[in-house]
C-alpha cells in the first residue's frame, strides 16, 4: 500500500480527484447533520419559498446557500442527500455486478465445455445492447423504487465484469501455478479461490471503479426521464429534471448546481479509475 500511493501521489491530478471523492462521501455521510433541511419531509416545504434564488432567506429562517427547487427544497439539503442516493445505487450496484459478474466469468474459464460456451455467449449478445436501453426495459417492466433500479443496473452491468474476469482467468489458467495446483488432491473451488481469483483482481477492481460512475451516470439518467426513484427521493438527476423547465427563465440554478456536483463526482471518480488502471498495467510503468 505505501508503494501503491506513493506511485499514486505522483499524479496531482489523481490525488485532487481522490480528494472529491473523499469530500463527496464525507458530504453525503454527514448530510443528516449538515444539511439546513431535510428534503424527505415533505410536511416542512413552503411553496412560498418555491423558486428563489441563491442567498434568500426562507421561511424556516435559514439562507438558501444555493437557491431552492419548485417543491420550495432547499438545494444545498437536496444535493446532500441527493449524492448519499447516487453514491449508494452505484456501490451497491457495482458491488453485486462486480461479485455476479466474476463469479460466471471465472467458472466458465476453469470449468470450460458448453458451459464457457452458453455463458459467453449470453453475455457477447447481452454487450451488444447499450446498458442505457436494457437498462429502460427492466425499468419500465420492475417499475419505481431502488430494489428495482439496483436490480436494473445490475443487469446492465454485470456482462462487463464477466468478461473480463473471463478474460484474465483464460490467461491465469494456462499458467504453471494452475496447472500445479490442479494436479495435487485440491478441490475446484480451492483451485479457484486460492490461485486463480487472487490474480484476476486487478483487472476487476480497474473496471468496478470504472462501473461505479457509470452506474451513477445511469441511474442519473433513468431519474433524469422519470423512471428511476420516486418523486419523494430526490436524486440528482431528479433535480435536474425539476428544474429543465426552468433553465430559460432566469432560474437555471435549480439544474445547474445539481449538474454540477453529478458532474465533478463522475469526473473524480473516472479519474481515479484511470490511474488505477495505469498503476496496475505494467506496460505503462515507467
Amino acid at each position: 500500500m505505501r508503494a501503491f500511493w506513493g506511485e499514486y501521489r505522483e499524479n496531482w491530478v489523481a490525488v485532487v480527484a481522490l480528494g472529491v471523492v473523499v469530500l463527496v462521501v464525507l458530504a453525503a455521510l454527514t448530510a443528516p447533520i449538515f444539511a439546513p433541511q431535510d428534503p424527505y419531509d415533505l410536511a416542512i416545504l413552503d411553496l412560498m419559498d418555491a423558486r428563489r434564488p441563491p442567498g434568500f432567506v426562507g421561511s424556516g429562517e435559514y439562507v438558501h446557500w444555493l437557491g431552492t427547487d419548485a417543491q420550495g427544497r432547499d438545494l444545498l439539503s437536496a444535493i446532500l442527500y441527493g449524492l448519499r442516493i447516487s453514491l449508494q445505487m452505484g456501490l451497491v450496484a457495482g458491488a453485486v455486478a462486480m461479485t455476479l459478474g466474476a463469479t460466471l466469468g471465472i467458472l466458465s474459464a476453469h470449468l470450460g465445455g458448453w458451459v464457457e460456451a452458453l455463458v459467453m455467449r449470453v453475455v457477447d449478445l447481452q454487450l451488444s445492447f447499450p446498458a442505457i436501453l436494457l437498462a429502460l426495459v427492466l425499468v419500465a417492466v420492475l417499475g419505481q423504487g431502488k430494489s428495482q433500479l439496483i436490480i436494473a443496473l445490475v443487469a446492465a452491468q454485470y456482462a462487463y465484469f464477466a468478461r473480463t474476469a473471463y478474460g484474465a482467468a483464460t490467461a491465469e489458467r494456462q499458467k504453471d501455478y494452475v496447472e500445479a495446483a490442479s494436479a495435487t488432491p485440491l478441490p475446484s473451488w480451492r483451485v479457484v479461490l486460492r490461485h486463480i481469483l487472487p490474480n484476476c483482481l486487478p483487472p476487476l477492481i480497474v473496471v468496478g471503479t470504472v462501473q461505479v460512475a457509470n452506474a451513477i451516470a445511469l441511474e442519473a439518467t433513468l431519474s433524469f426521464l422519470g423512471l428511476g426513484l420516486p418523486p419523494t427521493e430526490p436524486s440528482l438527476g431528479m433535480l435536474i429534471a425539476n428544474g429543465f423547465p426552468y433553465m430559460m427563465n432566469g432560474r437555471s440554478w435549480i439544474s445547474v448546481y445539481p449538474g454540477i456536483a453529478l458532474i465533478l463526482l463522475i469526473v473524480a471518480i473516472n479519474i481515479v479509475g484511470d490511474q488505477i488502471r495505469d498503476q496496475f498495467n505494467p506496460r505503462l510503468r515507467r
